[in-house]
């Protein structure tokens, strides 16, 4: 049965040729491999003696021999070497076999096969070099043949999958690799028969036998072909990346890591609020570094206890019943089912629930340990494993976060949790900052609003309206500040300033400042004096320990010098503007420290500002301040204001102050509506700078509501000024003060016209209290002293004192002034003195 061979046999390799020798022993017949190899054809080779064309002259005898030998029925193996036609020089060596024939006749012939050595040796070395490179690879090398089944394998590849080389001959991939790797793998073995197209660095991952965990292999694949072109199959060179692999995801998972910490950096903390600094913590940590994630704080540190129940002694205090109380404030999942429902005595706590964590459990456990515990997976199934992890601050754990991934995902390993300690402890430190943030803004907070007038103040004469905007709506914290403060003879003293900067310091500084304030009012000087006063105690304010510039000191404690030596960086500076306004004659005494000018809406007229020298600010020193006097008309509109209110950086203060005076419309309005107009009207800006609004509508005393009265410097005027004082007072429906205020304006009449000097004034005055005031024009103050026992008088002032809501005295430009104030009657019999009260004089 004849079969055509498929071209790149192995005749093709070896190059063999054939041709036959005649009973003459010359050619007879020449093969086309002859031709091939001896470079002629039959044409010119059949017919001659191949001895003579052949070989070389000096084998001519030898060769003749053995032609002869051959042709008596010998055969002949051997090498000879030949040259080809026409050329000197031997260019090969053949091996002949010769077998002697028969022609038809019964002649004797012979048959010869030649077979080029050259083209043997040439196969040899390439046989021996392929089993070289083949067997003594260090990588595994295989050969799939083109029904894509192994042909061969080197025993590198056999070391890693077991057995002997040739034992893994007519495996197929499904014998090595899982099913969806092995069906890749045998897609792109078709594709590189198919196509001739080189793969390399096909990744593949599978197991090897007998070993835990997967491998990892680089795999590079190319067609091989036959001598003639065929492809007979696909080469593979597999490498163990496995190593590399490892390298490479701890590299990227190391990656991974710091891009999480510096977003973690970048995002965590940009709030002052607690439940937002958690909700920052799982935005980072999901979905890029777990699938569900929870953040609880302590309870106690959310309603701002100052001693929260996460440090350390507290916690080795709890008691077995299990941990303190938490809050959930954050959750967040990448598992769109992962997220609890309810808060079921075995569920999940869900988000802003107050709940315990068991003694025992890992995350009590973690609470009190502060070290990071593995909490196994929930019953539901989709939890893979979780990390409790304590967020710990300056030795103070204020909650716990849960980093949890779901099965699929890859477990968590040990740098896991360094990053997850690491996330934790920075959401940590921001949330103690927050909460030191929140409990010091709640205590400047009070202390600000304590050192503000409660409500609209009371004061005879005005109507009046304030308002405080602070110029940062998260702090509510600044250094502007307003006062009424009520003063003898009914008159009240109207303040509005403003502590540079803004703060708990500025706050500070706004405090001590109102203090002073308020104490030197009582003391009753003139505006101009309040405020030199006032610049002295500023700059003590702003000098290290308290040392003012005439070197006394206002801070005499050495601790205290210490501590605000170093706090004090900056020279606390103030504006500030103080009124003194008196309803009976209607005239306001200004007096400025570089603070903007107060506004005037007269009736019937435009707002305007007043002329009021506007002086250095506080904490300067140096230069005097001066006072204006100012007669308002009856239903005039009084604005005291700080720079928040007209000053912005998008326009200059002319246009603020030109759109003040624009919004001052309508005083007839109730000043609790103009207030609100006048920060609705202007652009405020509200956020850049604190804003304090005085508004004050003048309401002098009625002309019925006071005595005036001059009396001559004799003794009748003391007789005089009881009888004045008794028919005003049941003028007014008084009858029940009658008694009182007679005795008590004889004892300061007399007192006026025994140490007094020049006319003595009366005056009464009927508002919300009765106030007497007797006027001289002399300067020695009245002076309260225990009288001795043996003291015929010296009882006045302190009898004054007993009977009196309150009595005092001020200077005057031309004199001095010494006032009682008693309380209006209502209805009730008036209180005698105690026995305790009357020897008090005695």
């Amino acid at each position: 049965m004849w079969q055509s061979s498929p071209p790149g046999s192995i005749y093709d390799y070896i190059r063999v040729a054939s041709f036959s020798i005649g009973p003459d022993g010359r050619i007879e017949q020449w093969s086309s491999r002859a031709a091939g190899l001896f470079g002629m054809g039959a044409d010119k080779a059949v017919g001659m003696d191949p001895v003579d064309v052949f070989m070389p002259a000096a084998l001519h005898t030898e060769g003749r021999r053995r032609i002869a030998e051959i042709l008596d029925g010998k055969e002949w193996t051997g090498l000879v070497p030949f040259r080809m036609p026409g050329e000197r020089a031997v260019h090969g060596l053949a091996e002949i076999y010769v077998m002697p024939s028969e022609t038809a006749r019964g002649e004797r012939a012979a048959l010869c096969i030649v077979v080029d050595v050259r083209a043997l040796r040439h196969i040899e070395t390439d046989l021996a070099a392929s089993q070289a490179i083949f067997g003594q690879s260090p990588f595994g090398f295989v050969l799939f043949g083109t029904d894509l089944a192994v042909v061969r394998a080197n025993q590198r590849f056999a070391t890693v999958f077991g057995g002997r080389a040739d034992d893994h001959r007519g495996r197929t991939v499904e014998d090595y690799l899982s099913a969806p790797e092995a069906d890749r793998l045998t897609a792109t073995l078709r594709r590189v028969l198919e196509t001739g197209v080189s793969v390399t660095d096909l990744q593949l991952v599978g197991t090897a036998p007998g070993e835990p965990g997967s491998r990892h292999w680089s795999m590079n694949l190319y067609r091989v072909h036959s001598g003639s072109g065929r492809p007979v199959g696909v080469a593979g060179l597999a490498t163990d990346v496995t190593r590399r692999h490892i390298a490479a995801r701890e590299a990227a998972s190391a990656r991974r890591n710091l891009a999480l910490l510096n977003e973690a950096s970048a995002r965590i903390g940009n709030s002052l609020d607690l439940e937002t600094t958690a909700r920052e913590l799982l935005d980072v940590a999901v979905p890029g570094f777990c699938d569900l994630a929870s953040v609880d704080l302590y309870q106690g540190l959310l309603t701002g206890d100052d001693a929260p129940p996460g440090s350390w002694d507290s916690l080795r205090q709890e008691s077995v019943g299990g941990s303190a109380e938490l809050r959930r404030v954050a959750l967040a999942s990448a598992v769109a089912d992962a997220l609890p429902e309810d808060d079921g005595e075995s569920g999940t706590p869900r988000l802003g629930s107050v709940h315990r964590f068991a003694f025992n459990s890992p995350c009590a456990v973690a609470l009190r340990t502060g070290r990071v515990e593995d909490v196994p997976g929930d019953d539901r199934g989709f939890v893979q494993s979780t990390l409790a992890v304590p967020m710990v601050a300056h030795d103070t754990v204020v909650g716990l976060v849960q980093f949890s991934r779901t099965k699929g995902s890859e477990p968590f390993g040990e740098r896991d949790r360094g990053l997850a300690t690491e996330l934790a402890a920075r959401a940590a430190v921001c949330i103690d900052n927050a909460r030191l943030y929140r409990r010091e803004h709640e205590r400047a907070l009070i202390l600000q609003r304590s050192l503000l007038p409660p409500g609209d103040p009371v004061a005879a004469g005005l109507d009046i309206a304030c308002r405080y905007l602070p110029g940062n709506t998260a702090t509510e914290v600044g250094g502007d500040w307003f006062d009424v403060i009520e003063l003898p003879g009914h008159r009240t003293a109207l303040v509005v300033g403003d502590v540079m900067g803004r703060g708990l310091r500025a706050a500070v500084a706004m405090g001590e400042l109102r203090t002073a304030v308020r104490t030197l009012a009582l003391l009753d000087l003139e505006p101009a004096e309040v405020l030199a006063a006032l610049d002295e105690v500023a700059r003590g304010l702003g000098t290290p320990g308290g040392v003012t510039a005439d070197g006394g000191s206002q801070w005499p404690s050495r601790a205290a010098h210490k501590s605000r030596e170093a706090d004090l960086s900056e020279v606390y500076l103030a504006t500030c503007v103080y009124a003194v306004y008196d309803p009976v004659t209607r005239r306001c005494t200004f007096a400025n420290a570089g603070h903007l000018p107060p506004a005037v809406v007269e009736p019937g007229k435009r707002a305007r500002l007043l002329d009021v020298p506007p002086g250095m600010p506080l904490g300067v020193g140096g230069e005097p301040f001066e006072e204006v006097e100012i007669d308002l008309e009856e239903g005039s509109l009084l604005a005291l204001y700080t720079d928040g209110l007209v000053e912005s950086r998008d326009h200059p203060l002319d246009e603020g102050l030109d759109a003040l005076r624009g919004a001052l419309v309508e005083p007839e309005r109730p000043v609790e509506e103009l207030c609100d107009h006048v920060l609705t009207t202007l652009d405020t800006r509200h956020g850049e700078d604190d804003i304090a609004l005085l508004m004050a509508r003048i309401q002098g005393l009625p002309a019925e509501a006071v005595g005036d009265w001059r009396l001559p410097r004799e003794p009748r005027s003391v007789g005089r000024a009881r009888e004045l004082a008794r028919d005003r007072l049941l003028a007014w429906g008084l009858d029940d003060l009658v008694d009182t205020t007679e005795l008590l304006v004889s004892e300061l009449v007399t007192n006026a016209l025994r140490y007094g000097e020049g006319e003595i004034r009366l005056r009464l005055l009927r508002d919300r209290t009765l106030v007497c005031e007797v006027w001289d024009a002399g300067l020695v103050q009245p002076r309260r002293r225990r009288a001795r026992d043996t003291d015929e008088g010296g009882r006045g002032l302190q009898l004054v004192g007993l009977l009196s809501v309150g009595w005092g005295s001020r200077r005057t430009p031309r004199g001095k002034t010494v006032w009682f104030e008693l309380a209006l009657p209502d209805g009730e019999p008036a209180a005698e003195l105690s026995i305790d009260q009357l020897l008090s004089m005695y």
